[in-house]
């Protein structure tokens, strides 16, 4: 198996292109063509881990953060990246991060969150908007089954929890083809008029060059007509956060209780309790402060996320209560979403999940 073939296990899960602009998602050192001799999944490429890939005889590390966020100017080893970088390219160690993109997919990090607290009914906080387009196409009746297929087995017709889906409306076209073509339907030289369906698709933009190719071999015409057009269309499926609701009401001191047990906190800092139960909980792995409006907006009863300032914790304006759990708290269980999708995707392959804690932070 090469390392290329594990990115595009990955990718399908979490495609690179909805990682935000800050970001440094995708292969950082290494060659997507090398064989790999194993896998070691974590949440940080450390020193320590890429040691621990060394002793372990792998050589791919697979992480949630990104070693290398911006340029490197210098690798002289003055600091923990450059040397991590120094000792990975040394020993032929690569180095993958899936990072936002892999917070932004509905069954990402959030989702592992909403599990170990038993959460139901859970949709993206914030959808994402711009990752969805438009395919329109004009096809003969008799084919139009046969193109709309190829286009669902492409990844076309996803609108949330719906699949296939389409419109279709029928029209009358026309063309006229030179001495040059040999036209599936009409006469070289001659106007000729065919009754089409206008069939429409909605699919998220990574995917667009594969359903322009399976369109173009499905379709009958030597020349297709179509058009794609971008939506500013939230993709409900794709975006920040998450929120869903617990199987039975808690009360508030039961309920941060039940998160310091559920994600093996530290501590749990968190805002003056209201005297409500908590049912609605809204999450957010990693640093989201930034969701907090949208939970407060969502009727949250309660916003676990991590990396709140001191006067953020202010904003809560008595609406909600936040309880911040730590970074690595709140996505430490990314190691086992790895896990996970590898292990589907490849049957007969076991990825080792790395014994080191990464966590820099301690608590006295």
């Amino acid at each position: 198996m090469k390392i290329k073939e594990i990115i595009q296990a990955i990718e399908e899960f979490a495609p690179v292109q909805y990682q935000e602009s800050y970001d440094n998602a995708g292969l950082i050192f290494g060659n997507a063509g090398w064989e790999v001799t194993n896998v070691l999944l974590t949440l940080d490429a450390t020193e320590e881990v890429i040691e621990e890939a060394i002793a372990r005889g792998c050589n791919l590390v697979v992480a949630h953060h990104p070693i290398v966020f911006g340029g490197l100017k210098k690798i002289n080893g003055k600091n923990y990246v450059e040397r991590v970088a120094i000792k990975a390219i040394k020993h032929d160690i690569a180095v993958y991060a899936a990072h936002t993109n892999l917070d932004n997919v509905k069954n990402g990090v959030c989702r592992q969150m909403a599990e170990k607290l038993g959460l139901g009914m859970c949709r993206v906080l914030q959808p994402k908007r711009g990752l969805l387009k438009k395919l329109y196409t004009f096809v003969p009746e008799a084919d139009v089954n046969k193109v709309r297929d190829a286009l669902f087995a492409a990844g076309a017709g996803n609108i949330g929890n719906y699949s296939e889906t389409s419109f279709n409306a029928p029209g009358l076209g026309s063309f006229k083809g030179s001495a040059d073509t040999n036209p599936y339907v009409g006469t070289p030289g001659k106007r000729h008029f065919e009754a089409e369906i206008k069939l429409e698709v909605i699919f998220p933009v990574y995917l667009e060059g594969k359903i322009i190719e399976v369109l173009l071999v499905a379709h009958p015409y030597e020349e297709v007509a179509y058009d794609v057009v971008s939506l500013d269309n939230a993709y409900q499926e794709v975006g920040s956060g998450l929120i869903g609701e617990l199987p039975e009401a808690m009360e508030e001191m039961q309920f941060l209780q039940y998160v310091k047990q559920q994600f093996q906190a530290g501590c749990v800092k968190y805002t003056p309790l209201r005297g409500k139960s908590v049912k609605k909980v809204a999450l957010c792995g990693g640093a989201g402060s930034f969701l907090l409006k949208q939970a407060i907006t969502a009727g949250a009863d309660a916003y676990i996320s991590s990396d709140f300032k001191y006067h953020e914790f202010f904003d809560t304006e008595n609406q909600l209560v936040i309880a911040d759990i730590g970074h690595f708290e709140s996505e430490q269980f990314t190691v086992e979403l790895f896990y996970h999708i590898l292990t589907e995707k490849f049957r007969n392959f076991a990825p080792l999940k790395s014994t080191i804690k990464t966590n820099p932070v301690n608590y006295l």
